[in-house]
């Protein structure tokens, strides 16, 4: 179908690979527990949205170019670390009540899904993942390779949004009874701060290899 062959194993690849801790997981799960069920929910959607981005360039050839040129994938690199660093100092500067209000947490959400898709986005990692991974699963006469890539991408998207949306929940769940605590929820917020300041710089050094 479509060119694509041995899909059973690319799902269930696919499936463990979303199970693997990274960048995304880590930012959903500081949405979640700092601000919210609301804000875990979004930040899933939003990465979701930015996974369907890559599908697209990977289709269209765009990854191909971050694959290619060095310094298209170091620029790119660098935004996406610039980018998660702003969004931990903001946290970290940011006053305690104004994390912690229920009132806030539709704002929180909207912000969380944009930022969740910029994340996603501007991860270069993600890119070349779609263009090494997929490929292994098309056949090299399938008719239409675009729409193959388009098939496959959409699946790993699709089991990935359920798995993050299982633990945004469940995260959210579990802090609930924390993020009533005001030092606590200042606390949690001040690590999840630092998590993205971490997670900036560790994606700005790695740009360097």
């Amino acid at each position: 179908m479509f060119g694509i062959h041995d899909f059973a194993l690319f799902v269930t690849t696919g499936i463990l690979l979303n199970l693997t801790p990274g960048p995304d997981t880590l930012y959903i799960l500081g949405r979640s527990i700092a601000q919210g069920r609301r804000a875990g929910v979004a930040s899933a959607l939003g990465i979701s949205v930015g996974s369907i981005f890559h599908t697209g360039a990977a289709a269209l050839g765009l990854s191909a170019v971050l694959a290619t040129s060095a310094w298209a994938f170091t620029f790119v690199k660098l935004a996406g670390a610039a980018y998660l660093i702003f969004l931990g100092v903001r946290a970290l500067l940011e006053k305690p009540h104004e994390l912690s209000m229920p009132a806030h947490f539709k704002r929180h959400g909207a912000a969380a899904f944009r930022q969740g898709i910029v994340t996603n986005i501007l991860n270069p990692k993600v890119a070349l993942f779609f263009l090494a991974f997929l490929p292994q699963f098309i056949d090299a006469a399938a008719p239409s390779k675009t729409i193959a890539f388009i098939v496959l991408g959409l699946t790993f998207v699709t089991t990935g949004t359920i798995w993050c949306l299982i633990l945004a929940w469940f995260s959210s769940a579990f802090s609930a009874r924390l993020r009533e605590n005001p030092t606590l929820t200042a606390l949690l917020n001040r690590a999840v701060g630092s998590l993205f300041v971490f997670l900036g710089m560790r994606l700005a050094l790695a740009a360097r290899r």
